[in-house]
């Protein structure tokens, strides 16, 4: 295949991931209905398991298949790279989008009017605890670590807990567009609503794995060392579902539910491949490793900041993306060197 149909198909894989992603989206809030779960945890639970659970399976891949030390470091990277990407890359495409139509949603001052701020600081307080625990395992060194991944499952759970037991109002049909495969104005079956999930996560999860599989190519075609797109570029590929999913959600005026997805996601990326990591690997963290945490961190603790009162706008969130850049300059220039 030469390089422009890898590029050809790069454009058209991702086009099919958007347009499964507005069908997943769709389904989805069908499903918060039918559930009766409250409208954040539709973003922070349903539709953040349903497209985070997925890169999980490639960090169990990589310990149980890959073998050795570098199966380790890709379960190690993959575990790290998504919430890296989510805390800088997807909260910064939010913002962006948001200042491209912001005459056409509504501001109090300067911050979000429909942003549940201090859900949200919440949210980000547990994720900034659990990835400085991760950062500090994976400095140290001592006997039975794999046991601390049982705690990593069960704050997850907790966190669970705490989204379905939430005090939002219970998510409704209310400016809902009909599911998609349901071509009758009666509300949609249940059994409906479950086949347009299942199977537009199905198209998404394919999709995606092509999409990275396509990028592997592109990597060392424009002279990036493995190492480079392994932990640099794969990660935002793997993270298309949630970037899709947060542009629709934004395109269509739901913040709310755009913010929930990615810090919900998050939450599902900081224990689930941290636990399979602490089970299946020494976790010990490499330079490369340990930058990728702290540019994680870096930018939870520059978000803590600026949700405070009325610096919480789209052009501050914005600012996320400097924390990957940043990461990536050191990145690029230390496998150059």
């Amino acid at each position: 295949m030469n390089s422009w149909a890898h590029i050809a198909l790069i454009v058209v894989l991702a086009g099919v991931i958007y347009l499964a992603s507005e069908w997943f989206v769709n389904a989805i809030e069908w499903l918060g209905v039918e559930l009766k779960v409250g409208t954040l945890a539709v973003g922070t639970v349903l539709a953040a398991i349903g497209t985070a659970l997925p890169e999980s399976v490639v960090t169990l891949a990589a310990v149980l298949f890959s073998g050795g030390a570098s199966g380790d470091d890709i379960g190690i990277g993959a575990a790290l790279g998504g919430p890296l990407v989510l805390a800088t890359i997807a909260y910064a495409a939010i913002g962006l989008l948001m200042v491209t139509r912001a005459r056409r949603l509504r501001f109090v001052g300067d911050s979000f009017a429909e942003v549940p701020h201090q859900r949200l600081r919440i949210d980000q307080r547990w994720f900034f605890c659990i990835a400085s625990a991760a950062l500090l395992l994976g400095l140290l060194v001592f006997p039975a670590k794999w046991m601390l991944g049982f705690a990593f499952l069960a704050v997850y759970g907790l966190y669970l807990r705490r989204e379905l037991s939430g005090s939002d109002e219970a998510h409704t049909s209310d400016d809902l567009e009909g599911l998609r495969i349901w071509r009758s104005d009666s509300t949609p079956k249940r059994w409906a609503i479950i086949v347009q999930v299942v199977g537009s996560l199905a198209v998404v999860i394919v999709a995606s794995q092509l999409f990275v599989g396509q990028l592997e190519w592109a990597g060392p075609a424009v002279g990036l060392a493995p190492a480079v797109v392994a932990l640099l570029v794969a990660p935002i590929a793997t993270e298309l579902p949630e970037l899709m999913n947060a542009i629709i959600w934004v395109r269509q005026g739901k913040t709310s539910l755009a913010l929930a997805n990615v810090s919900g996601s998050m939450m599902v990326q900081a224990t689930i491949p941290a636990a399979l990591g602490l089970f299946f690997t020494p976790w010990h963290f490499s330079a490369p490793l340990i930058a990728a945490s702290l540019a994680t961190l870096g930018a939870i603790a520059y978000q803590l900041i600026v949700m405070r009162g009325t610096r919480f706008t789209p052009a501050w969130l914005m600012g996320t993306a400097l924390f990957y850049v940043a990461f990536a300059v050191f990145l690029i220039s230390g496998n150059a060197s």
